[in-house]
């Protein structure tokens, strides 16, 4: 098994963590509202069918293994990923079209 490479400063914090040292400074509302808001980002109640290229569906397959995750869950991941601003179209930049 790979062991992950960790930067200074999550080095830091590992070695805060397992020594006890490790104190959060979040306030009681600031973590509930990151509970909350985790919570909603993996609560999956709603079920969509789609139909891609067999190419497309054994590309996604083939990421997913890569990242060692099933490939709906990396469908999923990039779906959330892009309507919450973290992916950007850039193909349509490049044809002169208007993102939203």
């Amino acid at each position: 098994m790979a062991k992950t490479k960790l930067d200074t400063e999550e080095k830091e914090l590992l070695e805060a963590y397992e020594s006890g040292k490790f104190e959060s400074d979040l306030d009681a509302d600031r973590r509930e509202y990151l509970a909350k808001m985790a919570e909603e980002t993996f609560k999956k109640d709603k079920r969509i069918n789609i139909r891609i290229s067999s190419r497309d569906l054994e590309a996604l397959q083939r990421r997913a293994l890569e990242e060692g995750l099933p490939y709906q869950s990396l469908v999923s991941s990039v779906l959330h990923k892009y309507v919450s601003g973290g992916l950007k179209d850039i193909s349509a930049k490049k044809s002169g079209q208007r993102t939203r």
